[in-house]
């Protein structure tokens, strides 16, 4: 334990470059969940694929481990252009000390700031703005992070119970057939989640349901 004291707290340039380096790492592990969910098209994506659960009443199937899986490596695979920006203008030089901490962290944000923007209302970001009494920022990168986080939250929040409302009228019409029928044939105890869930399974994997909703994920970026 010492040992380890004494390498923070030594003098040589080489030591306290590392010590940079695992600080910096252990503050972007300690935040990096809230910034995968906040600031990344993560929470759009996981809301989707829980729709598409939700309307087809299957329960826990695909299980939670498998949306958020998927989430995660669909929400890697949009956002690697900005993963590779972030990595060529900050973190690379951060490493190579051509540039100190404060301007890693001004040139990684913006490419968040670019992506975020793009994803924005400019009503969700107004309210913000207007809160917190900012001025009217001129360019993307003069947006504040703590006004711009929020407004991309709530966007994409609507955006994605829009989808998912779209998602659910086709099942919500094979609901409807079903119990329609059910009721004149006078089964009226028999729950017309059982009958119909099949139909809705049947449909979903003949119009290959997964590929279109992730085509429409993908397309909406």
């Amino acid at each position: 334990m010492n040992e380890f004291m004494e390498f923070f707290n030594s003098s040589d340039p080489a030591n306290v470059s590392t010590s940079v380096k695992l600080m910096l790492l252990l503050t972007v592990l300690s935040v990096a969940p809230s910034i995968l969910i906040l600031m990344t098209c993560f929470t759009r994506i996981v809301i989707v694929l829980s729709f598409v659960r939700t309307a087809l009443a299957t329960q826990q199937m695909p299980p939670n481990q498998v949306i958020v899986g998927l989430s995660l490596f669909l929400t890697f695979f949009v956002m690697a252009p900005t993963f590779q920006e972030v990595n060529e203008q900050a973190l690379t030089p951060l490493f190579n000390e051509k540039i100190n901490l404060e301007q890693a962290y001004e040139k990684a944000s913006i490419p968040f700031k670019e992506f975020m923007s793009a994803h924005t209302r400019q009503k969700d970001l107004a309210l913000f703005l207007e809160y917190s009494k900012a001025d009217k920022p001129e360019s993307i990168k003069d947006i504040p992070l703590t006004s711009l986080v929020p407004a991309f939250a709530i966007s994409e929040l609507k955006t994605a119970f829009q989808i998912g409302f779209m998602i659910f009228i086709p099942f919500l019409v094979i609901d409807m057939v079903v119990a329609s029928v059910l009721m004149s044939m006078g089964m009226m105890m028999l729950p017309p989640v059982m009958i119909s869930l099949p139909f809705k399974i049947l449909l979903f994997v003949l119009v290959d349901g997964w590929y279109l909703v992730v085509k429409s994920l993908l397309q909406s970026f």
